[in-house]
């Protein structure tokens, strides 16, 4: 019995899923799920939208006329509702990455990607260091030993001769976006915990 012929090539590709027509209330429904589910800025969330745009284009579905006015229009609605508030995302934010270990440099780096501006930035680091009673460089050396205590850096290290794995270690604090002297203070603690007055971060 000859087996059954196999396809290749194009044809046994599974078929697209069928893109539906972009309509407002489909924006509006996209909009509504987006916000439920994360916490986001008013940049993202016209990204996310504007993909939607940019895929119903690809698909040449019908899309509502004037689509980039609608998604303005949804984000002026959700901003003035308070659903969508960029200084409150970006405390939020920052304040969330840098109990995570984050450094200020890479705190940075992401909420200009989020798409807030430098002044928001400044203020979103201005707000946590208040709320820590901290100067820059505790603020960075408290997320510092966050990520090293995350990680099993340095002084936090169970297992292997700290000695031996310092050079590599210092190198992962200053990748994470940590000044040399805050991973050396971190690296080469006896007593981690010490190196803040209130003992060690939350």
């Amino acid at each position: 019995m000859t087996a059954p012929e196999q396809s290749h090539g194009p044809q046994s590709r599974p078929p697209r899923r069928n893109v539906a027509a972009l309509t407002q209330k489909r924006l509006e429904t996209a909009a509504a799920a987006y916000v439920a589910r994360f916490d986001a800025s008013s940049s993202q969330l016209r990204a996310v939208l504007m993909r939607r745009v940019r895929t119903a284009q690809r698909a040449a579905v019908p899309i509502v006329a004037a689509a980039e006015a609608v998604i303005d229009d949804i984000i002026a609605r959700y901003t003035k509702a308070g659903v969508l508030d960029d200084a409150r995302y970006a405390e939020r934010k920052a304040g969330s990455l840098h109990r995570r270990g984050v450094s200020s440099r890479h705190i940075r780096e992401k909420l200009k990607r989020a798409g807030i501006d430098r002044d928001g930035v400044d203020q979103a680091l201005e707000t946590t260091r208040e709320e820590l009673a901290a100067d820059g460089h505790e603020l960075d050396l408290r997320a510092a030993l966050a990520f090293a205590r995350r990680r099993r850096l340095g002084p936090f290290r169970t297992t292997g001769a700290r000695d031996e794995r310092r050079s590599r270690d210092l190198a992962a604090l200053g990748r994470a976006g940590f000044a040399l002297d805050i991973a050396r203070q971190v690296i080469d603690a006896d007593d981690p915990d010490a190196l803040l007055p209130d003992g060690p971060p939350p």
